[in-house]
């Protein structure tokens, strides 16, 4: 006999349902356990190819495989009850054709559990994006700054400056709503595109680095914790734990060398022998 749980996950269908309603909060995660902390606070976790560098100490996200999106899917579903999951997917794993997305978006769901995928691009993901939707994919878009696509943006370059970049942005941003898209990331966007883009779709968007007026925001939790050496303009510190860290292990290794850790009290005696 089955027994439901007492906890309802939220779906993409409950995201897509708050445009222009209570604001929805987002973080990064790739860990069980900081999944298990977040969860409570937030409507989805991000389960983000910022990875990579968070993780792997890598310059980009370029590196990042279906196989490390996957195995870190898996834990952030394990430490989570409430919270929506969403996973990127990786470069390379989607561009080649919408049938190939399609398989890499099927792994991902099923391996993971997770409720829906997130892809980066616009008009040109538009076609993408429409066939995953069809076949039962919920698909979280990705637009403005695609960190996945630096090498040909010259760098992690702000957008929406010029009246052609304005014009692109919002452009990409209404194709995959009209895709399909649930809803999608609006990242490094000067906040007067932000604010029109958020206005001109009708799924919500989520801003980061973007506009206040979004019908959401996110960042990476790590940033936000300020455990990052360093962070992006649009990130705002709500916790130095960085400094706890350093301050907690250096006292822990004066201890190791004084040899006053492990105290009695951190190690197993023989159990005294019973009278008689």
């Amino acid at each position: 006999m089955s027994v439901a749980p007492d906890t309802r996950r939220l779906t993409a269908v409950d995201i897509g349902g708050r445009k222009n309603g209570p604001p929805i909060v987002a973080l990064t995660s790739y860990h069980a356990h900081t999944a298990a902390i977040i969860d409570p606070f937030v409507d989805f976790i991000l389960v983000g190819d910022s990875l990579g560098m968070v993780m792997h100490g890598l310059e980009t996200t370029i590196p990042v495989t279906l196989d490390m999106m996957i195995l870190q899917g898996r834990a952030v579903m394990r430490g989570s009850r409430r919270a929506l999951v969403v996973v990127d997917m990786p470069f390379g794993s989607y561009e080649e054709s919408p049938a190939a997305a399609f398989r890499s978006a099927a792994r991902i769901m099923k391996e993971t559990g997770c409720g829906a995928v997130k892809l980066e691009g616009g008009v040109r993901m538009a076609e993408t994006v429409r066939f995953l939707a069809e076949r039962g994919i919920p698909v979280m878009g990705h637009v403005g700054l695609t960190p996945q696509s630096i090498n040909t943006m010259g760098g992690f370059r702000v957008q929406g400056k010029s009246q052609e970049s304005a014009a692109q942005v919002i452009a990409d941003a209404q194709a995959i709503a009209a895709a399909g898209a649930f809803s999608m990331v609006v990242e490094g966007v000067i906040e007067p595109v932000a604010r029109q883009l958020t206005a001109s779709v009708d799924v919500p968007t989520i801003g980061i680095g973007a506009s206040a007026d979004c019908d959401g925001q996110i960042l990476v939790l790590e940033d936000m914790l300020g455990l990052s050496p360093k962070v992006p303009k649009f990130v705002k510190k709500y916790g130095s734990l960085g400094g706890m860290i350093e301050e907690a292990v250096s006292a822990y290794a004066e201890e190791v060398r004084a040899r006053t850790f492990p105290a009695a009290e951190n190690v197993y005696q023989m159990p005294a022998k019973k009278a008689g």
